[in-house]
């Protein structure tokens, strides 16, 4: 289909141009509360961003959440309160499709816990419609995975599964209490897929169970009743990273007593086990998987807008669909062409955070009629955190090549990470205030959460 090219905005003499976001991820809210501070507070443009949740939350924090060691509801950021704060509104609701031709983007009815509807379904017009939806889980057909295996996309998902880590915990330690010379199967934790957020959450979970034995309740031996498997059906893990640092990973992980499984493909999904290709049944109290990612699928079903065999939305190098010039996407759920057309960027935060500052002047040019800039990601490097045993990757920009770095240094970037995401949010006093908070808050309750 043609690409449509229409005039950036079709009612100036009745409204402002519409600047509508759907999803409030590292992309999305960070381009909403800089529109909202530029063209929203100057009267130029009425920026709108909508999600279905309430609260905004780091994602690469999720692993730290399931494994119980912070509470995410300190960490959450209320996006009403954000656009009160920075000049945009806020609609809460799911993404259900768009009209194109009409320009209006479909909002689902969000219903309670009891099934009531809170808020009915409704259209929003747009000028400009940005989509920054993010990703979902992708089990790629595997037999039981979808039913069995837990994803990790949301709070939601982490609370679930660190809801099922301690039930099984305190399951395992009655048996071994009230029968002693019974032996006890350890309790076995299967992470499907040995990318970052597989490698960091094992290294997270064996953090939480020396620290769940201080306590009577979990008074399991951190080594002898808990098998944690890393399975990744490649030769390595951190297989996007570099030889270097996937091998000091893999080292990392052994010396923590993680079972690293490479070369095994997961065939099927069930409630006590995960069977391998090779036909062999891995007991399992817990799966999760985290082997890989698609967009959203009301994404396949909008008509118009061209997706990859990944669901994920086809842009050009402005980050607008290659069929409609008034629709932009980025992050995670945006196929953007890297350096070789063949090639797209992998779905990262960084990527998120570049092309949100990227669209925050582009949208400057947009509505003042200037043509657009293309956007070019630089890569600064990525770092992977092993809990208490710090952080290793590696850094770009520094040299002609990337370095790779560990200790302190590494560990110290790897915590400013997410520092530099709530000051670009809140500003260098709200982060502040926040990393007070939360220190804190360490100081005065457990290094866990146990209920």
């Amino acid at each position: 289909m043609a690409a449509i090219d229409q005039p950036a905005a079709r009612s100036n003499f009745q409204r402002p141009h519409r600047i509508v976001i759907v999803g409030g991820g590292v992309g999305g809210l960070g381009l909403a509360t800089r529109l909202g501070e530029t063209l929203g507070k100057a009267g130029d443009a009425q920026i709108v961003l909508i999600d279905r949740s309430p609260t905004h939350f780091w994602k690469p924090l999720l692993h730290e959440a399931a494994s119980g060691q912070i509470d995410p509801a300190t960490h959450q950021l209320q996006y009403a309160v954000q656009a009160q704060r920075n000049g945009f509104e806020f609609e809460q609701g799911e993404l259900a499709g768009i009209d194109r031709a009409e320009r209006l983007a479909m909002i689902g009815a969000t219903h309670d816990a009891d099934g009531r509807e809170i808020l009915p379904a409704r259209q929003l017009a747009f000028d400009t419609l940005v989509l920054a939806l993010g990703s979902v889980t992708n089990f790629f057909g595997v037999r039981g995975a979808a039913e069995h295996a837990l994803p990790l996309e949301s709070v939601v998902h982490a609370e679930t599964f660190r809801r099922k880590l301690l039930d099984a915990c305190i399951r395992a330690n009655h048996t071994r209490r009230t029968n002693p010379a019974q032996a006890v199967e350890p309790v076995s934790i299967n992470i499907v897929g040995a990318g970052a957020t597989g490698v960091e959450l094992a290294a997270a979970l064996r953090d939480t169970v020396r620290l769940l034995n201080r306590y009577s309740l979990f008074a399991l031996d951190p080594v002898r009743d808990f098998r944690i498997r890393l399975i990744e059906g490649s030769a390595r893990v951190l297989p996007a990273l570099s030889n270097e640092i996937s091998d000091r990973a893999q080292r990392m992980l052994c010396g923590l007593g993680v079972d690293v499984l490479t070369d095994t493909r997961v065939t099927e999904v069930r409630t006590d086990a995960v069977f391998t290709h090779g036909g062999v049944q891995l007991p399992s109290d817990i799966a999760i998987w985290t082997a890989g990612i698609a967009g959203p699928p009301v994404l396949r079903a909008m008509d118009g807008v061209a997706v990859n065999r990944s669901a994920q939305v086809l842009v050009n190098r402005t980050l607008q669909t290659t069929d409609d010039t008034n629709i932009f996407a980025l992050g995670d759920c945006a196929a953007c062409p890297s350096h070789s057309a063949d090639v797209f960027l992998a779905p990262r935060a960084q990527v998120a955070h570049q092309q949100a500052v990227f669209l925050a002047q582009a949208m400057k040019c947009r509505v003042t009629g200037r043509a657009l800039p293309e956007f070019t990601y630089r890569d600064a490097g990525t770092l992977v955190g092993f809990g208490n045993k710090g952080a290793i990757g590696s850094l770009s920009g520094l040299r002609a090549r990337p370095i790779f770095v560990d200790g302190w240094l590494a560990t110290v970037v790897y915590k400013l990470i997410y520092r530099k995401h709530i000051m670009t949010l809140t500003g260098f006093t709200g982060m502040a205030f926040d990393t007070a908070s939360h220190w804190l808050r360490r100081c005065a309750q457990p290094l866990i959460k146990l209920h």
